[in-house]
């Protein structure tokens, strides 16, 4: 907790009205690979508490549009469509599309992670299965091109998934931002220019 309240990033969250210190990561890392710009359409897989959105938001402008979907409630945020429920279930995912009016998706965002058990493998495998899922998802929703952006814990499974990204996109890279926890075990994969034919 005290290391909570001590954060920097916390403070500059609090400081500047941003949902949650996870909004710096995605500034630093957007801004490294140039993820962001107005016009885009963005789909931001677990969104809650919406830092990530929030930040999306603010770049793509009224030109852009931003869906956030989660399981857990989330406020609404200026410019931001809401989406509550399971990205993988057909009533969602039809949802999101009617959202979408056949716009293509230029690029997907996902900082989710499982419930922390705390037994290190169950969690890091838990991890890599979000980062799967939101891969498939991604793969289907993309316009070609288009970029995807995940958060992963490294561990077993970790190579695999950054060689089926690789298979997938033009470019990979894995980042860790500056606003990520040096003692986590996270970090972020970017994959840029969805390859065509997948």
């Amino acid at each position: 907790m005290q290391e909570h309240v001590n954060d920097p990033f916390v403070r500059r969250a609090q400081a500047e009205g941003m949902r949650s210190r996870a909004a710096y990561k995605l500034q630093q890392l957007a801004e490294r690979d140039k993820l962001l710009k107005p016009g885009m359409v963005v789909v931001d897989l677990g969104a809650a508490p919406g830092g990530w959105s929030q930040v999306a938001g603010r770049v793509v402008g009224d030109s852009g549009m931003v869906i956030a979907v989660d399981l857990l409630e989330m406020t609404p945020l200026p410019g931001v469509r809401v989406l509550r429920g399971d990205f993988g279930d057909d009533a969602v995912l039809a949802e999101l599309l009617e959202l979408l009016g056949g716009r293509g998706v230029d690029l997907v965002l996902s900082d989710m992670a499982p419930n922390i058990s705390g037994v290190a493998n169950v969690d890091q495998a838990r991890s890599i299965g979000l980062a799967e899922l939101a891969l498939d998802f991604a793969v289907k929703q993309l316009k070609p091109q288009g970029n995807f952006l995940v958060k992963v814990f490294q561990g077993t499974g970790f190579d695999e998934l950054v060689s089926e990204l690789r298979r997938r996109f033009v470019q990979v890279m894995i980042r860790k931002p500056e606003a990520s926890r040096s003692r986590s075990s996270e970090v972020y994969l970017v994959g840029k220019g969805l390859k065509a034919g997948r």
